[in-house]
């Protein structure tokens, strides 16, 4: 019988710049002869912070070569690695920021909170017969920019200037266009009761829907804590709205009271509760409910137990403020030891906001110890500015974030 030759072991080619283990094609070995490899301990480096995490990533010596360790990565990992490594870092939205004249304090406030918002102007004028004579200062500098417009419909008489430029803008040749518009005043009248009523909030909507879309889509339109949830649905397909709310501002404000731990919420009715209860769900909570006794509306408590406690009563708004003292009276009759409030918008027509005294302690039925706003309704913030028991909570660093998404 013919001898069967021996076989020869493969030659290993001393140039190849790497090759595969063949019990598992994961394995890498990389030679490290090659200058322009990198190191283990640059390799190490760049995978540590995953290896850490998900724990994916083993490091096994091979004896007997002359090659660097093996690095095992699942692919997920591998993924993510190489996404940190080469992706670049993240960089804030440059925006450029205009306001009517009621605005420019919070204006100003939310340039101060972030280096990515330049604040613009807008001259403000008016012709002899009181109509606008309004120009945008510096249009050719906002091509291609992301452009965001602070409003306020504070009365009717100042909607149709603003209006005028808020149309104007997006047809500039803008990246984006934002209108920030704190407060939706119209959204009390959200429904028809009888034939013939007018739901404004509507209106209004379909107003803010038409306005023309920018070179990136249509208009970005943030509010905060509109009045009824369905009026989202009031909004056509032309506008984006984003509906925020200052009740994580409340929340900052009662973790420094020295009783924050006695603490518990109060909605002065039904409505206020289906808003608001999810924000405040960590607090014990107080539901009072508005019963009509002939042409007189009384509150009375539905649910929770005020006695001992700091009550905040929360709610969206106030107008005349006549709900809120009911509740106040009713709480402190049962047995309430402070009692404050807090609403996103203070609007308290014609001073109405007078009806509100200082609580200094001991007389809850008589005075708030403390009653928050935001500055959402400007006219108001300079009318109670540094008068107890009234505090602004500024929408500054709210609007700020909200125009970097």
């Amino acid at each position: 019988m013919a001898a069967t030759p021996s076989r020869s072991p493969p030659s290993r080619n001393p140039s190849s710049a790497c090759c595969f283990r063949t019990l598992n094609p994961s394995f890498l070995l990389v030679n490290k002869k090659n200058s322009h490899i990198r190191s283990s301990k640059q390799i190490a480096c760049e995978l540590q912070r995953f290896a850490e995490n998900s724990r994916k990533c083993s490091f096994d010596p091979v004896s007997g070569t002359d090659h660097l360790p093996i690095v095992q990565i699942s692919s997920s990992a591998s993924m993510a690695a190489a996404a940190a490594i080469d992706s670049p870092p993240k960089t804030s939205k440059k925006v450029c920021l205009f306001y009517c004249a009621e605005m420019k304090e919070l204006a100003e406030r939310i340039v101060a909170e972030s280096d990515a918002i330049d604040l613009r102007s807008i001259t403000w004028r008016t012709f002899a017969d009181g109509f606008p004579n309004l120009s945008i200062s510096n249009a050719h500098g906002i091509r291609g920019q992301h452009v965001a417009f602070l409003a306020s419909f504070s009365s009717p008489g100042v909607i149709f200037e603003q209006l005028s430029v808020i149309y104007a803008l997006p047809k500039m040749f803008v990246s984006s266009f934002t209108l920030v518009l704190p407060f939706f005043p119209t959204g009390t009248s959200e429904r028809m009761e009888e034939e013939g009523d007018v739901a404004t909030a509507f209106t209004l909507a379909r107003i803010l829907s038409n306005i023309p879309i920018s070179r990136g889509g249509p208009t970005s339109l943030v509010v905060f804590d509109i009045h009824a949830l369905q009026e989202r649905f009031y909004f056509g397909d032309n506008i984006l709205p984003c509906f925020e709310s200052g009740v994580p501002l409340l929340k900052n404000r009662l973790q420094q009271l020295p009783d924050s731990d006695n603490i518990s919420i109060a909605f002065p009715d039904d409505g206020a509760w289906k808003r608001f209860h999810k924000q405040l769900e960590h607090f014990p909570t107080i539901v009072c409910t508005k019963v009509r006794e002939g042409n007189e509306r009384i509150v009375r408590l539905k649910e929770g137990d005020p006695r001992g406690r700091h009550v905040v009563i929360v709610d969206d708004l106030v107008q005349s403020g006549g709900t809120l003292i009911e509740c106040q009276k009713m709480l402190a009759a049962h047995g309430a030891a402070k009692i404050s409030a807090y609403v996103t918008h203070g609007i308290f027509p014609k001073k109405s906001w007078e009806r509100f005294q200082h609580d200094v302690g001991g007389s809850p039925e008589n005075g708030m110890s403390y009653f928050w706003i935001t500055d959402a309704c400007p006219l108001t913030v300079k009318e109670v500015k540094n008068r107890p028991p009234f505090e602004v909570l500024s929408l500054a660093g709210s609007i700020a974030a909200t125009l970097q998404i």
